[in-house]
């Protein structure tokens, strides 16, 4: 499989766009298959969707995708395209914190000075809050130890299942899934 050209690859960033607002907005997920499809016959619109479901079996004439694929195509669409936004946010996270570490070091250091030079203890203080507000930005401080019990503060109790339990707790977890209305 060819990698998509530069305009292959805007059309379906447009596409998982579109997939999250549809899928935000409470559509189900086979209706947000169809409305992205490529194929016009199964295309809610009656248009083909550029770069959408399927367009490569449109494209050769093929019978298009099967629902289930459709929808397995939607759901990759919505999961790549939020993963793609928690990265984007988290470099603007550590931007954002970069930033706000030199304003806490700004302020420490006139702070610093003041309860240096003059040994207020309402200038250490504050010194001391920057000095706090900053570990916590940076994670500096050791985590706090926790110790989890189980009731009345005793052993917590550890139960192992058998593969039969397993897969008969898979099994009510997908039918539940499949009789979801959002599927």
């Amino acid at each position: 499989m060819a990698r998509p050209t530069k305009a292959q690859r805007a059309a379906i960033a447009k596409r998982r766009a579109d997939a999250i607002d549809l899928r935000l907005a409470g559509v189900d997920w086979l209706t947000i298959a169809r409305k992205l499809a490529a194929d016009p016959a199964i295309n809610t619109t009656g248009a083909a969707y550029p770069q959408g479901y399927g367009a490569d079996r449109y494209a050769k004439g093929q019978e298009p995708p099967a629902e289930d694929a459709l929808i397995r195509a939607a759901c990759k669409d919505v999961r790549e395209a939020l993963k793609e936004r928690t990265t984007e946010l988290d470099g603007q996270v550590d931007e954002l914190r970069t930033v706000e570490a030199e304003r806490l070091d700004r302020l420490f250091f006139v702070a610093y000075k003041q309860a240096i030079r003059d040994g207020e203890l309402p200038a250490i203080d504050r010194a001391l809050r920057v000095m706090e507000r900053r570990a916590k930005l940076l994670g500096l401080d050791r985590p706090e130890k926790k110790e989890i019990t189980g009731s009345a503060g005793g052993p917590l109790k550890v139960e192992t299942a058998d593969l039969a339990e397993l897969e008969a707790l898979i099994a009510v977890t997908e039918e539940a899934a499949d009789a979801s209305p959002n599927k």
